[in-house]
C-alpha cells in the first residue's frame, strides 16, 4: 500500500540525507572548475568595390592565450570558400537532397545544389596575401574553409600575441546567410562570415570545424572596424558608429549638419565591445528607421519594401516597446547600446547586436537569440538545441505574454507538435549528434529548435514554474559573455532546484527514448480508491494527477521519481496537493491511494498542464460517469 503525505509533512529518513550529502547535491559549483577563456581584440580595415565585388583587407589582431596550454599552431575560418563547386558544404546539400521525407528532397532549399552551378565571377573565397605574428611572417596554407597556420614560435599561456593579415575576398552570390543579390530580397550585400576569422580554443582544444552547414561559434572580444564603400550605399550592423556626422542617412544627431568628406567613398567606422562576432549589410535604398527604447538603448530597422510592406516594419519596433520589459525580467538585461533589424541573408539569422531578416517575420525568435547564443555563446555546432531551443521556447513564451494568452497549450501548441512528429518518425537522432553529422537535414531542424524547446518547456513541469523562472536568471547572471556547455545549464538548474536531473539529460538529451504514461486501473478498497499508473514509454518523470470529485473539488496527487532526490514547489496554491513516495524508474506501475471513494471520482488526468511531452494523451484522462 503506498503511503500517502501532505505536502507540508513530507519527511526524508536519516538514509536519504546520507545520500544527499554523498552525492554533493546541496554543494555543485555552478561554473567549470578553473574556467578560462581565450580574448580577441580585431582592428580591420576593408575596402569594397561595388561593381567586382571584391574587397581587399587589413587585420590586426591582438590574441591573448589564457589558456593553461602552449599553443604551437592556430586556425582560422575562410567561410566563404564553402560557396564553390564541390566544397563540402555543396557536397553535404546534395547529399541531403537524396533523402526523401514526406514526398519531398530533404535539402535546405537555399542552397539544393546551387553551388555547384556557381560561375567564377559568383562563387565566394576569402584568400590570404600575408600572415605575421609579432612581425614575422607565418607559414599557412588552406583547407578550404580552414587556414592552418603553424607558428614560428608558440604562444605561451597567459601570453598576448599581435596578428598582422592582408586579405582579399569576393563576395558570392546569396545562398546561405551571406553573400549579394538576393533575388528576393534585392538586398546587394549580406555581409556575415566576411572575415578571416580566429577559431575558438577552450578546454577541449581547437575548435577547427569546416562550415558545411551548421552555426558558429566565436572568440570573446573587441571589433573595431572600417569599411570604405560607395557613398550612395546605407549600412547596418553590429556595434556602435563612430563617426555619425560624416555619414548621416538617420545616424547623425537629428536637427544636425552631416559633413561628409569628399571622394567617392564613405569610411563606416564601427565598434562593438565585448562581442564574438561582427556582421553588416548594404544597400543603395535601405530605409532607416530607428527608435530609443530607453534611454540607453536604440533600436535601427534597416529594409526595403521588397518582401514586406513598411509598416510591417515598423511594427517591429511597437513590438519591443512592449515586450522589452518583461523579455529583460525573464531573461535577464540587454547590456548593448543598441540592435539592428537588417534586411538581408535568406532567412533569418542572429549576430551580436543585430539579425538579418528576409521580411519583417521571425523577429522575436532572432531578438532572443541576443540572450541564446549572443551573450550565453554555447558552441552552436555540439549544442544546437541550446542556442535554437532556448530561443524557440523564448519566443514562444514572449508571444504568450504579448497575446494575453500565455496557456501552456497555446504558447508551445506548435513546437510540441512538431517534437511528437520527430519522436514517432524514423529520422530522430541524440540531441548530442553534432550539427552536421545529422543525416537529414529535417532532423537537424526538429531536433534542435522543437525537441530543444520542449526540454525547456518540460523543465518547468519537472522543477516547478517559479524555479524554472529563477533558473533562468541564474543561467544569465553566472554566464553571460561565457561559452556554457550542458553541464553548466543542468548545474545551474540542479542548484536552483534543489533536485538531481542528470537523468533528464541522459534520457532526454543523450537518447531518443519517449515519454508514455497511462492510467492503468481504478479500484475501491474500504472506501479509499486505488489507482494504477504505468510507464509505457522509456522515459522516467516525476507525475502530476489531477483529481476532480463529484462535490467539485480538486486534489492534486504528485509523484516525485525517485532519480530527483527532491520534489518541486506547490505550483498551484488553489488546489490540495498531496505528495506520495517516489517513483522508481525500475518498476513499470505505481499504485497511489485517495481518501475518496471510487463512486465520488468524475475525473483523473496524468499531467493536466500537458507540460509532459507524452507521446499518446489519449491513455492520461479518464471521465467517470455512475
Amino acid at each position: 500500500m503506498s503511503q500517502l503525505l501532505r505536502a507540508e509533512h513530507f519527511r526524508t529518513t536519516p538514509a536519504f540525507y546520507f545520500l544527499l550529502m554523498i552525492l554533493g547535491f546541496s554543494n555543485k559549483a555552478l561554473s567549470q572548475a578553473g574556467y578560462w577563456q581565450q580574448h580577441v581584440k580585431y582592428t580591420m580595415d576593408i575596402s569594397l568595390d561595388v561593381n567586382s565585388n571584391r574587397f581587399t583587407g587589413k587585420q590586426l589582431l591582438d590574441y591573448t592565450n589564457n589558456s593553461p596550454d602552449t599553443l604551437r599552431k592556430v586556425f582560422y575560418h575562410l567561410f566563404w570558400n564553402a560557396f564553390q563547386p564541390n566544397s563540402m558544404m555543396d557536397n553535404r546539400s546534395i547529399s541531403w537532397g537524396a533523402n526523401m521525407i514526406n514526398g519531398k528532397e530533404d535539402w535546405d532549399v537555399r542552397v539544393q545544389d546551387r553551388i555547384k552551378n556557381l560561375k567564377p565571377d559568383e562563387i565566394g573565397f576569402q584568400k590570404i596575401k600575408s600572415l605575421k605574428m609579432n612581425a614575422v611572417l607565418q607559414a599557412f596554407h588552406t583547407e578550404e574553409t580552414i587556414l592552418v597556420v603553424n607558428l614560428s614560435k608558440p604562444i605561451l599561456p597567459n601570453t598576448t600575441v599581435h596578428f598582422e593579415m592582408e586579405f582579399e575576398a569576393q563576395v558570392p552570390l546569396q545562398i546561405r546567410r551571406s553573400g549579394r543579390d538576393n533575388p528576393e530580397t534585392k538586398v546587394r550585400y549580406s555581409m556575415s562570415q566576411w572575415y578571416p576569422k580566429i577559431c575558438e580554443y577552450d578546454f577541449e582544444g581547437w575548435h577547427a570545424t569546416p562550415y558545411i552547414n551548421g552555426e558558429f561559434y566565436g572568440v570573446w572580444g573587441d571589433f573595431d572596424i572600417n569599411i570604405h564603400i560607395d557613398k550612395s550605399y546605407i549600412l547596418g550592423g553590429s556595434g556602435y558608429l563612430q563617426n555619425p556626422q560624416e555619414i548621416g542617412y538617420g545616424y547623425e544627431v537629428a536637427g544636425s549638419k552631416v559633413n561628409r568628406p569628399a571622394g567617392e567613398k564613405l569610411n563606416w567606422h564601427f565598434y562593438a565591445p565585448n562581442v564574438h562576432d561582427f556582421v553588416w549589410a548594404a544597400d543603395p535604398e535601405f530605409i532607416h528607421v530607428s527608435k530609443k527604447m530607453r534611454n540607453d538603448l536604440t533600436m535601427h530597422l534597416l529594409f526595403k519594401t521588397s518582401m514586406s510592406p513598411e509598416k510591417s516594419w515598423l511594427h517591429i519596433l511597437e513590438v519591443f516597446e512592449q515586450a522589452l520589459p518583461y523579455i529583460e525580467k525573464t531573461y535577464g538585461p540587454y547590456p548593448y547600446k543598441q540592435y539592428s533589424f537588417i534586411q538581408g541573408g535568406d532567412g533569418g539569422m542572429e549576430y551580436p547586436m543585430a539579425t538579418l531578416l528576409n521580411d519583417a517575420t521571425g523577429y522575436m525568435h532572432e531578438f532572443m537569440h541576443s540572450w541564446f547564443q549572443g551573450m550565453l555563446a554555447t558552441n552552436e555546432l555540439k549544442y544546437p538545441w541550446m542556442d535554437e531551443g532556448f530561443t524557440q521556447y523564448a519566443g514562444a513564451r514572449n508571444w504568450g505574454y504579448l497575446n494575453k494568452d500565455s496557456s501552456f497549450d497555446q504558447s508551445y501548441k506548435k513546437e510540441y507538435a512538431a517534437y511528437f512528429n520527430l519522436a514517432k518518425s524514423n529520422f530522430q537522432e541524440p540531441m548530442t549528434t553534432y550539427a552536421d553529422y545529422f543525416s537529414t537535414r529535417t532532423g537537424y531542424t526538429y531536433s534542435s529548435y522543437y525537441k530543444g524547446c520542449v526540454f525547456m518547456a518540460q523543465l518547468g513541469y519537472i522543477v516547478g514554474e517559479q524555479n524554472l523562472d529563477k533558473i533562468l536568471l541564474e543561467y544569465y547572471r553566472a554566464w553571460r559573455f561565457k561559452h556554457p556547455n550542458p553541464d553548466d545549464f543542468f548545474r545551474v538548474a540542479e542548484k536552483i532546484s534543489n533536485m538531481q536531473l542528470d537523468w533528464y539529460q541522459d534520457f532526454w538529451i543523450r537518447s531518443i527514448k519517449k515519454i508514455d504514461y497511462g492510467i492503468d486501473s481504478l479500484w475501491e478498497v474500504n472506501g479509499k480508491t486505488k489507482v494504477r499508473l504505468r510507464m509505457l514509454g522509456q522515459v522516467p518523470m516525476p507525475i502530476d494527477v489531477l483529481l476532480q470529485f463529484s462535490n467539485g473539488s480538486k486534489e492534486l496527487a504528485y509523484i516525485p521519481l525517485y532519480s530527483m532526490f527532491g520534489t518541486k514547489p506547490e505550483e498551484d496554491k488553489t488546489i490540495l496537493r498531496f505528495v506520495y513516495e517516489p517513483w522508481k524508474w525500475t518498476s513499470s506501475t505505481y499504485v497511489f491511494e485517495i481518501n475518496h471513494k471510487l463512486t465520488e471520482l468524475r475525473n483523473i488526468e496524468i499531467d493536466a498542464s500537458h507540460r509532459m511531452a507524452d507521446v499518446n494523451r489519449n491513455n492520461n484522462k479518464l471521465e467517470l460517469k455512475w
